[in-house]
């Protein structure tokens, strides 16, 4: 089950949905208008901004680090809207790294990211960010469940970092696993997908060998979220451990969280 709202048509903001509609396990369901995700809001056009603005917001989330903001410049400011940076680990994060994906030629990038290393590469990371960023993680479910609703999160495509933190808070509320999924892997829709940045675009940089290298950095894959979920059960033994333990929630803090959050 996905959201069933009406998506806008944003031009220069990538990503954008309303997380609500999701199911609960209890049977209560995401309630719209709480929690929204996306991509970053730094080339959001006029009338972008003034969509977002009528959402009434409390709180931006953004997960993207000194880099990002560099390379795509700072989101666009909203009046009363709080604006809240946690960096988290990049999936692809790197100068290096970053330089060979945007110029690398075929030979580099079948070293970099063929046989499998690129998909490798990125369900590590998503393990990484589970193991690391409980600090971050819990910093987040805090303030949602506290003041910091309606909400929106983002990274640069609002595929990773920010598919993260949405998982990490839909598993707080009690989301479905398989609904949890099912809404990160929206992120392929085409018009939703971050657009692949190569230095040179000709046909020959673009090719469909090297757009294939690149696909596993772009893609939403489930096996990566899958990851996610099994270092949580790898570490703690199953959410409800790791939401006490890893993230420091009381069941008094998941009440207020599912009291904003749910219908």
């Amino acid at each position: 089950m996905t959201q069933q709202i009406q998506e806008p048509e944003l031009s220069g903001v990538r990503n954008f949905r309303d997380v609500g509609g999701l199911p609960t396990s209890d049977g209560r369901t995401v309630r719209t208008g709480r929690l929204f995700r996306s991509g970053h809001l730094a080339h959001a056009t006029e009338s972008d901004a003034e969509f977002l603005a009528s959402l009434g917001l409390h709180t931006i989330f953004d997960f993207r680090n000194v880099a990002d903001h560099a390379l795509e410049g700072p989101d666009v400011e909203l009046p009363g809207v709080r604006n809240v940076n946690i960096p988290l680990s990049d999936p692809a994060d790197g100068r290096e790294f970053w330089r060979l994906v945007r110029d690398g030629d075929l030979v580099q990038l079948r070293e970099l990211l063929g046989d499998g290393k690129a998909a490798a590469r990125m369900s590590n990371s998503y393990r990484g960010i589970i193991r690391q960023r409980t600090a971050e993680h819990s910093r987040v479910v805090h303030a949602l469940a506290e003041d910091s609703v309606p909400a929106l999160m983002h990274c640069a495509a609002g595929k990773d970092r920010a598919g993260l933190s949405i998982a990490v808070t839909l598993l707080a509320l009690g989301v479905e696993r398989e609904a949890i999924v099912a809404d990160y892997l929206e992120s392929n829709a085409p018009h939703r997908r971050y657009r692949v940045r190569r230095t040179d675009e000709s046909e020959g940089a673009r090719s469909p060998e090297v757009m294939e290298l690149l696909a596993p950095l772009f893609d939403a894959r489930a096996e990566y979220l899958v990851a996610a979920f099994d270092t949580i059960g790898e570490i703690w033994g199953g959410v409800d451990r790791y939401l006490a333990e890893g993230l420091g929630l009381t069941p008094e803090t998941l009440d207020r969280l599912r009291d904003r959050l749910l219908a």
